[in-house]
């Protein structure tokens, strides 16, 4: 998939006019929706509980805030890819705090080029998340599957006395017998002798 053809919602926390209105005009609705603003922390807080986004994008400082610890929180407790910019003269204090949760940084002032940059640079840290949250659900549903067929198991095992080997053939060819997944199996085992 070409990351021109996925849609980004982006957060924008910054309370400077002139930043906002650079930054919404390099982002097209056709790329980039919703893009919401907000001034502070603690309102970008109260976007961040109503829905996810896939950027966040900090201009540091704001009003409530330095926004380097909303940061580090926005990696440790979104999916987001988050940047963070600050002024060229704490840039390397800000970049040190923040890099090893995975924010980006960026100094100000910047250009439009080195903004449009990053936000490529945070369109494919965003894919990596994604896939990596795909493969953590795949992960998930199939320890879940274990869960299930492994109480199937105990159960064959101590209402019918079957051996462990025996509980796991008896699963696995009922599923393979009926065509259906030996969870399928496993759950009817469960509803039957529970």
């Amino acid at each position: 998939m070409s990351l021109k053809e996925q849609i980004y919602s982006v957060l924008i926390v910054s309370s400077y006019e002139n930043f906002n209105t650079v930054l919404t005009d390099m982002l097209p609705p056709s790329q980039y929706q919703p893009v919401c603003l907000t001034a502070s922390v603690n309102e970008a807080k109260r976007e961040l509980a109503a829905r996810e986004f896939d950027f966040i994008i900090i201009n540091s400082p704001l009003p409530d805030e330095s926004g380097t610890r909303f940061a580090i929180d926005c990696c440790h407790s979104q999916t987001a890819s988050v940047l963070i910019l600050s002024r060229n003269d704490i840039y390397a204090e800000v970049h040190a705090k923040v890099v090893a949760h995975g924010v980006f940084t960026l100094p100000k002032p910047t250009t439009r080029t080195m903004l449009g940059q990053v936000l490529y640079w945070m369109a494919s840290s965003r894919e990596r998340l994604r896939k990596l949250q795909q493969k953590t659900c795949s992960i998930e549903e199939r320890m879940e599957e274990i869960r299930i067929i492994n109480r199937a198991k105990c159960l064959l095992i101590s209402e019918l006395k079957m051996t462990e080997p025996e509980a796991h053939r008896y699963i696995e060819k009922t599923a393979m017998d009926n065509c259906v997944s030996k969870r399928s199996v496993a759950e009817n085992m469960i509803t039957l002798y529970s």
